[in-house]
């Protein structure tokens, strides 16, 4: 596969991951571009052991970092040990603009690593395995990691309907 049409299948699919990460748009174009020129740049390197998305979305997310950094903007490290099982239909909460602007919102101040499986399951698509690659984690380990990044957004959820009533 050439360069162009790794850029033509995975361009939308990374620019969705960086609107997850950052929450802007503008910002999430710009880093897309960014991690594609990165990517070219070391298209050598990349033995395809691992899926080529998985690979974009590492440089994607160290790229949004560095972003960061540069912004002197810092993600709290904290991670809450809480584990319950969640029943959301987080498809039927994206159909509403409204709802789905609080999910992001929430989403884009939510503590990491939760931040970042939530991403990479939902808008990523990845399964547990691959994210547990990315981590260099088991995919049990994501799998816990998704269901608390969604029991917190239910609790989030819940809170605001409870305000509303």
């Amino acid at each position: 596969m050439d360069f162009e049409q790794i850029y033509q299948l995975y361009f939308h699919d990374v620019f969705l991951y960086l609107c997850s990460l950052s929450a802007n748009e503008y910002i999430a174009e710009e880093i897309t571009q960014e991690t594609f020129t990165k990517a070219l740049k070391s298209i050598d390197t990349f033995d395809g052991a691992k899926d080529i998305r998985a690979w974009l979305f590492t440089i994607a997310k160290n790229t949004y970092y560095t972003f960061c950094k540069r912004q002197k903007i810092y993600a709290d490290e904290e991670i809450s040990e809480d584990a319950a099982d969640v029943r959301f239909d987080f498809a039927e909460q994206f159909v509403d603009e409204e709802n789905a602007f609080l999910i992001h919102r929430f989403l884009h101040d939510m503590n990491e690593p939760y931040k970042e499986v939530f991403s990479l399951r939902v808008f990523g698509e990845l399964s547990f395995e691959k994210i547990g690659v990315l981590f260099g984690k088991s995919p049990g380990w994501a799998r816990v990691t998704f269901y608390r990044a969604k029991k917190q957004i239910v609790e989030y959820m819940e809170a605001i309907e409870h305000e509303k009533n």
